[in-house]
């Protein structure tokens, strides 16, 4: 069965006072296109992580989202810049002096000047952690496929009820044919007998033979045969377990290309009709195949 390619997941580990959470957003895209967003830590981890999703999907756009709540993978230090702090208190001293100011400088004072004194985070690893980080991957991209499927089955559905709509329809359009050569071939032959006003004498043979060539200049019998055969490929590839989006794709433009056609040759109104229902239908097929991975 056939997959979308819009899904969610997500999955979360709990390492002592640390949780790290894994979600994963999936949208359409032509080919695959992971994105990964996650701390400078896991960085490491990015190849085996991406090997994790390619095991899941094929196409679709992967944002991967790793959010780490906690310390446990962070080291944090007090830095304090001692060249600046010699020139602060070096010009705190000058002003007593210059200006006969009393009291000791309070330590408040320093603790409020930017860049006099920081915290840093300096970042590790978390080697110790990596297969379980990788199952937790694994089990975000089992829930992005299980939304995938569950979609994916809706569409295969809403397809295949519009490719009955326009089954049906190809069927009135080849039944409707016979009659169209026919009453085009009568207007014909009544429009050359008004024209040459029955003064001059033809050939009936000749003028059979030339309103054939006329008619079948309009006929769509090919058109119809090559509409139920991208018909019969679409069911076809609905059966399939692979990804199918590609090539439903490419059909899906063929028969639209043959209903243009179909519009363009003829100029029976009921033909003319079903014809725009019909476009209608492939358009609508050709949104949903945009989803299917």
């Amino acid at each position: 069965m056939p997959n979308s390619m819009t899904g969610y997941g997500t999955s979360t580990l709990q390492l002592e006072d640390t949780t790290i959470t894994v979600e994963i957003r999936s949208v359409n895209h032509r080919f695959l296109d992971i994105i990964p967003k996650y701390p400078r830590s896991f960085l490491f981890m990015e190849e085996k992580i991406k090997n994790c999703v390619k095991k899941y999907f094929q196409r679709g756009r992967i944002e991967i989202h790793i959010e780490v709540i906690g310390n446990h993978f962070v080291n944090k230090t007090i830095a304090v810049n001692w060249e600046l702090m010699d020139q602060f208190i070096e010009q705190l001293e000058l002003a007593k002096n210059r200006y006969s100011l009393n009291g000791d400088i309070p330590f408040s004072s320093l603790t409020n000047i930017p860049d006099l004194i920081s915290i840093q985070e300096n970042e590790q690893k978390p080697t110790e952690i990596a297969d379980k980080l990788i199952s937790c991957v694994d089990e975000a991209c089992s829930n992005v496929l299980a939304m995938r499927q569950d979609e994916g089955k809706y569409l295969m559905e809403d397809i295949q009820k519009r490719v009955a709509i326009i089954h049906n329809t190809v069927m009135l359009l080849s039944e409707r044919r016979e009659t169209v050569i026919k009453e085009y071939q009568l207007r014909i032959k009544k429009r050359i007998e008004s024209l040459t006003n029955e003064l001059i004498s033809l050939d009936d043979g000749r003028i059979y033979q030339e309103i054939a060539i006329l008619a079948e200049k309009g006929d769509i019998s090919e058109e119809i045969t090559r509409l139920l055969s991208h018909l019969d490929q679409i069911s076809e590839l609905l059966k399939s377990k692979d990804p199918i989006g590609r090539k439903l794709d490419f059909i899906v433009q063929e028969m639209n290309r043959e209903a243009n056609t179909i519009g363009s040759k003829s100029t029976d109104s009921k033909i003319g009709e079903w014809t725009v229902q019909m476009k209608s239908e492939i358009e609508k097929i050709k949104e949903q195949v945009q989803n299917m991975e």
